[in-house]
């Protein structure tokens, strides 16, 4: 004998009932139903501040690591897992107040760490003495690259022919020349 239950007839008995997810994970990103990445920014800047946390263990400033290679260190493991896949949420018509908060509050923990100041310490003097690049600046200049890299590709690449929207001018012998790039 085969029974066939509806999903009203599961509900109605106590069984369990199909409800959609408000986000899907997909290959490290996490698509919400607005595409707002919220909860993916707050997930990779919380894993970020999470390994600043754990690098304390490497030692303090008497013992261990000295602030050049701390520094050296949050550049090279903390801030590019926050930064990972900024190109879906960074680009020009995007509101960008909530997502440079929470990487704000990831450097000024990081600054902390890197000079052993104390957490009262004001966040512009911390981060004037520990030198790390402004957060917006380094959206913005990874953004850049990342757009420049695409025009590497052959003329028949598909991304290529994305991007252009334009005719290519057949003077040119290369698109990455100074006069391409430099504003007039």
């Amino acid at each position: 004998m085969h029974l066939q239950f509806s999903l009203l007839d599961l509900s109605a008995i106590g069984g369990p009932s199909l409800v959609p997810k408000d986000t899907w994970r997909y290959l490290g990103f996490i698509f919400d139903r607005k595409l707002c990445f919220r909860q993916y920014i707050d997930f990779y800047a919380n894993k970020a501040i999470s390994i600043v946390k754990c690098m304390k263990i490497l030692g303090n400033l008497t013992r261990g690591l000295n602030p050049q290679l701390k520094h050296l260190l949050y550049r090279s493991c903390a801030l590019l897992i926050a930064l990972y896949g900024f190109q879906l949420w960074y680009y020009s018509k995007a509101s960008l107040s909530y997502p440079l908060k929470s990487l704000d509050k990831l450097q000024r923990r990081a600054a902390i760490w890197i000079l052993g100041a104390f957490k009262t310490s004001p966040s512009y003097n911390i981060e004037v003495i520990v030198g790390p690049i402004l957060i917006h600046l380094h959206l913005q200049k990874l953004s850049r690259r990342s757009q420049l890299r695409a025009y590497i590709f052959p003329a028949n690449h598909i991304l290529r022919l994305l991007l252009d929207n334009k005719s290519d001018n057949p003077s040119l012998s290369h698109s990455l020349l100074l006069s391409s790039l430099t504003k007039r």
